[in-house]
């Protein structure tokens, strides 16, 4: 049983270390087009659909598409590396109890 856990703890840290590059270079593509672009945003308006739709699109309606990947990217990074810390702390926290 101990091995089996530390098996998904070692599977999970390189899924999210996965994840993590995956998503980066996904983010710094879209990233790098914005700033060729020269697209201005806060990071509360990327993260937040509703203002990002409001107020950066309609400025910027030529980069559009690029501004909707760049913030699905980084809130779908953010959402999954939170979810692998997450279910990391609770197998490690489970090999913890389980060693006494």
């Amino acid at each position: 049983m101990f091995v089996l856990l530390i098996t998904i703890v070692i599977a999970l840290f390189v899924a999210m270390l996965f994840v993590n590059l995956y998503f980066r270079a996904k983010v710094l593509r879209a990233y790098r087009l914005l700033v060729r672009g020269r697209v201005e945003f806060t990071a509360a308006q990327i993260m937040s659909r509703q203002r990002m739709e409001a107020e950066v699109v309609p400025a910027y309606p030529d980069h559009a598409q690029a501004i909707r990947d760049f913030s699905n990217y980084l809130r779908r990074s953010i959402r999954m590396a939170t979810v692998l810390l997450v279910l990391i702390t609770l197998f490690g926290g489970i090999l913890m109890w389980y060693r006494h």
